[in-house]
């Protein structure tokens, strides 16, 4: 009896082995990580929406490690100026890289 199961669990091991390498996370972020990215995203969305200025801009928010990326096109310096401020006083941002295109009319 013990020598059936005993057999049994060396089948099954064999066959989930090989998924082992498949589940293995093969980025840098953790959970944890990957949540506080994604709360920064939404809150830097949160303060572009409450500022009249940004708001309704064509603005993309990226956010990997603490650090904003901000891609999309305003209409002026200031409005660029303004969304990197805004995303600069989110609380645990490290860092704003302001990508933005001024739209030339």
């Amino acid at each position: 009896m013990n020598l059936k199961i005993a057999n049994m669990m060396v089948l099954v091991g064999s066959l989930l082995g090989p998924m082992q390498g498949y589940c293995g996370d093969t980025t840098t972020d953790t959970t944890g990580q990957y949540v506080d990215d994604a709360t920064l995203t939404t809150m830097v969305k949160a303060a572009f929406a409450k500022d009249k200025g940004v708001k309704g801009r064509d603005i993309s928010v990226r956010t990997d490690q603490g650090v904003v990326d901000l891609t999309g096109t305003v209409n002026s310096k200031s409005e660029s100026d303004k969304a990197t401020e805004l995303a600069t006083q989110v609380k645990s941002v490290k860092a704003v890289h302001n990508n933005l295109k001024i739209n030339k009319h």
